[in-house]
């Protein structure tokens, strides 16, 4: 019965060791804190993982930290172990990714989110949504220019997602589609106290050749040229302009249907969606330019919709007043009279032209443009850029490591390994020129195999070992079985010591080693080869015959 549960004893040792499972890095987990000290808080993250998080993660801004040992929180888990030993984590990024999961469950449903406009950048604001930054564009901030958005800084309103792409890290939000909503309640409000007859005052909005639209506050009017005054008119412009306060009369108001044909349908049998036309720029702002499509018609061409490759930049760095431009119907908002313009689609997608010149796997050559926190961004065929990632540097190296090793104007080489022509993106890869060294290293090596390490540094966490050129970590639990054993100073840098390996991770490029697991396995052996139930033999006895045997071998 004693032998039975030591085997039973040892095989849960071994399986415990084998089969403990981790969380995926790059994941959400709990943890709880416990302890705080030198301004971070160490947090026990379950698995035997523990990282550590500056306090300053956990505080709002221009408050102290509120956080106590004992208490549960949520991190976002980027490295399960450091050179130290230790999980790498971040509080602040849990909170990004806590927004993002509450902000596109808005965008699927079509809500509402609160947030507060703190900063501006180039074509208009950035949004603090409660962890996540939004950005603002000028042209939706308001439902007519605003030239002082200072009272809007830092206040608390509600705003609508236009836009959102998580892998990019995009959200765009409209203040303007919350005022239209309020706008069409007033202009409903409006209607209702008007009478067919009444004399009013409106405010001349827009001049067409046919005629002008005059706002009566909220609900906009057709002035028909041929009702502007008893003599003959060949332009409204002759007689308003725009922001004009004029009076007028209500001649005709149907609430069901219109009077007559709107000009706007003849606007859009004209120009039809995705059709080519010349215009001539009238007007730049900081947020696009309009383009005459012919007398009394314009259309905006939006910022974004300018350039494929030249971002946040002003639009007049591309166009010029009175320039003829060729441009795409994008849109006809027949109920905002407004026509969107395209000037970038009467040009060929350049991230199109580049997947069919250069499909994956084809070696390139470009010049550091920028280098981020997460890669580098290198410039390519057509005035684009591609993107190396920090886990695409290097085999041997830690990213964070192998960036240091580049500057802004070097030339680099790298392998194209993916093309996203609707997310404009271009994934190269440096390490992937010299092909995969760590394939190569662990061969057939799989989980359970026995192998032989030499120790190549000595930390208080464990031992760092290396294996046909790949280094590994040993941690502290995994050195001996016995508890006394567990201590890395007993081993010297240069020693070969013979390990198990637990584990055999392609996508994060590691071998998981254990001396304890060895061990474990080896005593499980002895007993199964020498020991019996009905033997009686003792632990002592039953490992006394392997060494006997090993000797005799």
């Amino acid at each position: 019965m004693a032998m039975n549960a030591s085997m039973e004893e040892f095989e849960a040792l071994l399986n415990e060791s084998l089969e403990m499972d981790t969380p995926d890095e790059g994941s959400v987990v709990k943890g709880k804190v416990i302890a705080i000290e030198a301004g971070q808080a160490i947090i026990d993250v379950g698995y035997k993982m523990e990282g550590r998080v500056d306090l300053k993660e956990f505080a709002n801004p221009g408050e102290a930290p509120d956080l106590s040992v004992g208490d549960e929180v949520e991190v976002f888990l980027r490295s399960a172990e450091n050179a130290r030993g230790e999980a790498v984590i971040s509080r602040e990024m849990a909170r990004r990714e806590e927004a993002w999961d509450r902000l596109e469950k808005a965008y699927a449903d079509d809500a509402r989110v609160e947030g507060a406009i703190f900063g501006r950048v180039k074509g208009g604001f950035t949004v603090d949504l409660g962890g996540a930054v939004a950005f603002l564009p000028g042209s939706q901030v308001d439902v007519r220019p605003v030239r002082d958005a200072g009272p809007l800084m830092g206040l608390k309103q509600p705003f609508q997602i236009l836009k959102m792409d998580r892998r990019r890290g995009n959200i765009v939000v409209s203040r303007r589609a919350i005022l239209e909503e309020s706008r069409a309640e007033q202009r409903a409000e409006v209607i209702g106290n008007l009478t067919e007859g009444q004399a009013v005052d409106g405010v001349v909005k827009n001049i067409t050749e046919y005629g002008a639209f005059v706002d009566l506050g909220g609900v906009d009017g057709l002035l028909h040229v041929t009702d502007m005054a008893w003599r003959r008119v060949n332009h409204p412009s002759e007689i308003l302009t725009i922001g004009e306060t004029v009076k007028v009369q209500v001649i005709k108001i149907n609430k069901d249907t219109q009077l007559q044909e709107d000009p706007w349908d003849l606007v859009a049998a004209k120009y039809p969606l995705e059709s080519v036309h010349m215009g001539r720029v009238t007007n730049i702002t900081d947020y696009g330019a309009f383009v005459e499509l012919e007398p009394g018609v314009e259309g905006l061409v939006h910022v974004s919709e300018m350039s494929w490759t030249k971002k946040n930049v002003h639009p007049g760095k591309i166009v010029s007043t009175s320039q003829e431009v060729e441009v795409m119907v994008l849109e006809i908002d027949g109920a905002k009279r407004r026509v969107s313009l395209g000037l970038k689609q009467t040009m060929r997608n350049p991230w199109e032209v580049f997947a069919e010149t250069h499909p994956e796997g084809t070696e390139v050559e470009g010049e550091v443009k920028n280098i981020t926190e997460f890669g580098l961004f290198v410039g390519l065929d057509g005035d684009i850029d591609g993107m190396v990632h920090l886990s695409d540097l290097s085999w041997d190296e830690r990213g964070e490591d192998a960036i240091q090793n580049y500057r802004k104007g070097d030339m680099v080489q790298a392998v194209v390994t993916e093309v996203d022509v609707e997310k404009e993106r271009i994934s190269l890869s440096v390490k992937a020129l010299g092909g995969d060294k760590f394939a190569e290293a662990v061969g057939g090596t799989k989980r359970g195999s026995v192998i032989t390490v030499q120790v190549t540094a000595i930390e208080e966490g464990g031992i760092e070992v290396e294996f046909e050129g790949m280094k590994s970590f040993i941690r502290r639990s995994d050195l001996s079985r016995d508890r006394a054993d567990q201590r890395p100073e007993r081993f010297s840098v240069g020693d070969k010591v013979d390990v198990r390996v637990t584990n055999v991770d392609s996508k994060t490029r590691r071998l998981g080693l254990s001396i304890k697991a060895l061990e474990i396995a080896e005593e499980k052996e002895a007993v199964q080869q020498y020991g019996s139930s009905d033997s009686g033999a003792s632990l002592g006895d039953i490992l006394g015959a392997a060494l006997k045997s090993g000797d005799d071998n």
